[in-house]
């Protein structure tokens, strides 16, 4: 068995294509398998950490997929841990090949924070995307002229090649929606973000007009929170919830702010926004009615 073919037998399915998904699921894979393989063999992060010339800092991060992975870090890792079988040690360093890939988005570096590529990377990979959006409608659902106003709101001092950037960036992020086999997304969206005129009455009727396109979309299906509801199940703000391939691998939860996000990654706090994801759905309205929802706000705008 080739390397690539190991890597992708490990990732499920051929569904992993690092050409476009990138870097994150690889990292997150390999660091999880040499978790267990090192808490299996009952040996601390410290003692992990100087057998490659480091720390147990470098353990966790790499066990948390949060970087890329030497390959003579990974060879004398799967050494310590007693790892000789043959296509085991091909597979994970294999693995580890592929988690130092280039990733489309890099060409975006000037305009991808740091925070943001750990997002991007879960995005690309993600076979189901859930996300509840109170300010704007989701990028991935953005039209490019109501992205460029949402842009410059976000950036009031970039000059034209950077908002060109960041609306190109935005575009090519929803490929995934159109790609075999697409990813899911489930949006439920605050009615304030549809009836806030981004960009103007114009943009944002245009925007209206293409969510009721995408409503058609077997891939997407599109929730409204209407002011009638009251308090809903996420009112701390805007929660997207990325299930990557395969099954095997934990969820991963983003809470964007303003120049930052965050990246709850206990079960437990996972479990919590699943729940309150899950709530969202009961207290919006039926993805059935949405079309109708937006005709009706369309014809108020």
């Amino acid at each position: 068995m080739g390397t690539g073919q190991a890597a992708r037998t490990t990732l499920g399915s051929g569904v992993l294509d690092g050409n476009s998904t990138g870097p994150m699921v690889p990292r997150l894979a390999l660091g999880a398998r040499l978790r267990r393989l090192r808490e299996e063999r009952g040996i601390g992060r410290a003692d992990a950490g100087h057998v490659i010339r480091s720390s147990s800092s470098k353990i966790s991060r790499m066990e948390g997929g949060r970087h890329g992975f030497k390959l003579r870090d990974v060879a004398d890792l799967l050494t310590l841990y007693g790892v000789t079988d043959e296509a085991e040690r091909a597979t994970l360093m294999a693995l580890a090949e592929q988690a130092n890939t280039y990733a489309w988005w890099q060409y975006y570096s000037d305009v991808v924070p740091v925070w943001m590529q750990t997002y991007l990377g879960a995005e690309q990979a993600a076979s189901v995307i859930r996300c509840f959006r109170v300010q704007r409608v989701p990028g991935l659902l953005q039209t490019a002229d109501y992205a460029r106003a949402a842009v410059r709101l976000a950036h009031p001092d970039a000059g034209a090649e950077e908002l060109d950037r960041r609306v190109a960036l935005r575009m090519t992020r929803q490929r995934i929606l159109h790609r075999r086999p697409a990813t899911r997304l489930w949006a439920v969206i605050d009615e304030a973000a549809l009836r806030r005129p981004v960009g103007g009455p114009e943009v944002m009727r245009g925007q209206l007009r293409h969510l009721i396109d995408v409503c058609r979309l077997p891939q997407v299906t599109v929730q409204i929170l209407p002011f009638h509801s009251g308090g809903h199940a996420a009112e701390g703000g805007p929660v997207t919830i990325l299930r990557l391939p395969g099954g095997e691998l934990p969820d991963v939860v983003c809470l964007e702010q303003l120049t930052t996000a965050l990246y709850p990654d206990r079960p437990a706090d996972i479990e919590r926004y699943w729940d309150a994801m899950n709530r969202l759905v009961v207290e919006a309205e039926s993805p059935d009615e949405t079309p109708t929802a937006l005709h009706r706000i369309l014809q108020e705008t």
